[in-house]
Formats: structure tokens, C-alpha cells, sequence
């Protein structure tokens, strides 16, 4: 932002005139996102991201981190056998509280989600129910996350 001469308020406006839906970012939310204080975000939309790049003349990947996990062939079985790469992934069902964390997202957000699905006939990816507690498999769900990004 100082290399391109811009403070919140004017990154915030900028986002508005390169944004197609004329909506661009809050300037509050911009600062959230650029910030370092105690209400800084260490995440944030795609959009926000693709926004803020652009409004400041940049590709998305100098400020910003993919987190995208990869499936990749495991050589040691003579089966095919797919694992996710990242050593993030605990290797056990996860309580609702540990898979907010783990995706970075509210534990309201997961509950919309498994009621989408609910609605929608289908099980969210990765939900099994122990007695009347939710348990979540990890790798399920961030492969359900990456076939719904696909669609």
C-alpha cells in the first residue's frame, strides 16, 4: 500500500471502481485484512483478495496464500492410494470445534453448510454422527470443499 501511495480509505475506494458489481470493499474490512492489530484477519474472501491485488496493480500470489491442500499418489502401496500432503490433517475424527479452527471459518458457517446439504437430500462430505455428536473427518471434508469449488 505504500509503495503504491494508498491508505485504507483510498484502497477501499479503489476496490469499488475495479470491482464489476461497482460494490468493491468496506474500508473497515480492508483494514481488518491489511491491519496487525487485535481485530487484524489472517483470512479473507477470494474476492477480498482479488480485489485488493488488483486495486494495487498486483498478482494475487504477493499478498496473498492459497491454502489449498493436494491429493497426491502415495508410493509406498502397490494399490492406488490417495493422502493429503499437508501433515496439518489430523489423522482422526474431529469435533465441530476443531474443524472451525482447522478451516478457519465459524462453527455457524459449518452448521449452514450441513444444512444446505440437508436440504439439498445429501450428507455434508465428511459429517458422521456418534450418538448425537457430530464428528467430522477431515480429509472428507476438504476433499467435499474442493469438488464444490470445481462445480
Amino acid at each position: 500500500m505504500k509503495a503504491a501511495g494508498m491508505g485504507v480509505e483510498l484502497l477501499a475506494a479503489r476496490t469499488k471502481t475495479i470491482d464489476p458489481t461497482g460494490e468493491g470493499l468496506s474500508s473497515s474490512y480492508v483494514g481488518f485484512i491489511v491491519g496487525g492489530g487485535k481485530t487484524a484477519r489472517e483470512t479473507c474472501s477470494d474476492r477480498a483478495a482479488q480485489l485488493i491485488a488488483a486495486a494495487l496493480g498486483q498478482e494475487i500470489g504477493t499478498f496473498f496464500e492459497d491454502a489449498v491442500f493436494t491429493l497426491d499418489k502415495s508410493p509406498s502401496t502397490r494399490r492406488t492410494e490417495t493422502r493429503l500432503s499437508s501433515s496439518a490433517l489430523p489423522d482422526r475424527l474431529i469435533d465441530q470445534a476443531e474443524l472451525s479452527r482447522f478451516l478457519r471459518k465459524s462453527m455457524s458457517w459449518i452448521d449452514a453448510q450441513i444444512q444446505e446439504a440437508k436440504d439439498r437430500g445429501e450428507l455434508w462430505p465428511g459429517l458422521h454422527y456418534v450418538g448425537r455428536s457430530r464428528r467430522f473427518d477431515p480429509v472428507a471434508v476438504l476433499e467435499g470443499q474442493r469438488l464444490q469449488r470445481s462445480a
